[in-house]
C-alpha cells in the first residue's frame, strides 16, 4: 500500500455502518482530480473515531483532505478495464480544522509572527 495524502470533494453523504462484531466504521466517496484534470473516485473507509466524526460532519460537495494507506487496483467494466482507488482514512482535514488551527495560532501570538520568526531580510 501507499501512504498518501488526497484532496478532493466529498461525493454524496458519508455513511456510518456497524460490523457484525459491533464495531463502527464510515464509508465515503471522494472525487479527486488526477494530474490530467480527470476526475476519479476514491472509495474511503474510516475506522478511527475522529476520522469517522469528521467525515460524518461533512455534506455532499465539501472539500476534504485525507491521509492514510491508499490501494490501487483494477476492475473490468462494460467499457473496459478501469482503475479503482481505495483508502483507509486515518486522518481527515477539512476547512473547519484549518480555520480552528488558524484561530489557535492567532490567539497564541499570531500566525504571522510565529512564521516569520528568525527571518530578518524582507523578501
Amino acid at each position: 500500500m501507499i501512504d498518501a495524502l488526497v484532496g478532493g470533494k466529498l461525493y454524496k453523504q458519508a455513511e456510518a455502518r456497524r460490523s457484525q462484531n459491533g464495531n463502527t466504521y464510515v464509508l465515503a466517496k471522494v472525487r479527486a482530480a488526477d494530474g490530467d484534470g480527470e476526475s476519479m473516485f476514491i472509495s474511503v473507509i474510516a475506522f478511527d473515531q475522529q476520522a469517522q466524526d469528521a467525515l460524518l460532519a461533512l455534506a455532499d460537495g465539501d472539500s476534504v483532505s485525507l491521509a492514510g494507506p491508499l490501494k490501487i487496483g483494477t476492475y473490468t467494466g462494460r467499457d473496459g478495464t478501469k482503475a479503482s482507488v481505495s483508502m483507509t482514512a486515518q486522518r481527515v482535514l477539512t476547512a473547519y480544522h484549518v480555520s480552528r488551527k488558524r484561530r489557535a495560532l492567532e490567539a497564541a501570538g499570531g500566525a504571522a509572527e510565529a512564521f516569520s520568526e528568525g527571518f530578518d531580510d524582507p523578501i
